[in-house]
């Protein structure tokens, strides 16, 4: 027996600007995507690495990312990346802004970001905290900006 999570997934409208194409309960499968092996023979500790985007073919990067309650949408601003992003909110609150609009995330929601130009805002009074899983994918829209 499964209980849905709410799942925010985005994409590009029919003029090109990033926006949310799914915003309601998901499945037990949240997503999926055709590629990716992975080499799970060494023992060597993964997670000893700096934080950056630049993610191996066939690669994927999980990351913890706290978000302050600043109201600002900090360092990164608008921005677009060449991957496919799963990410867990798991406490507090966050706004996910596109193009065309902004939606509302709380504790337990996920999103499914696949590399549109977006930003995070906290108006929040806490932290926001989220988990992410960064996958290498082919550019959508105009690309990376970072």
């Amino acid at each position: 027996m499964t209980q849905s999570v709410r799942r925010v997934v985005t994409g590009l409208d029919p003029q090109g600007q990033s926006c949310i194409l799914f915003d309601g309960p998901s499945g037990m499968v949240v997503w999926t995507s055709d590629r990716s092996p992975a080499d799970n023979s060494s023992n060597a500790d993964a997670g000893d690495a700096p934080f950056t985007f630049d993610i191996p073919e066939g690669g994927t990067l999980m990351a913890t990312i706290a978000f302050a309650p600043d109201g600002t949408t900090g360092p990164m601003g608008m921005h677009a990346t060449d991957t496919l992003d799963y990410a867990v909110i798991t406490s507090g609150e966050i706004t996910l802004i596109t193009e065309t609009g902004e939606t509302l995330l709380r504790a337990g929601d996920v999103v499914v970001d696949r590399g549109i130009l977006h930003a995070w805002r906290n108006d929040g009074p806490e932290p926001c905290r989220a988990v992410f899983i960064f996958v290498k994918a082919d550019p959508v829209g105009k690309g990376a900006t970072l």
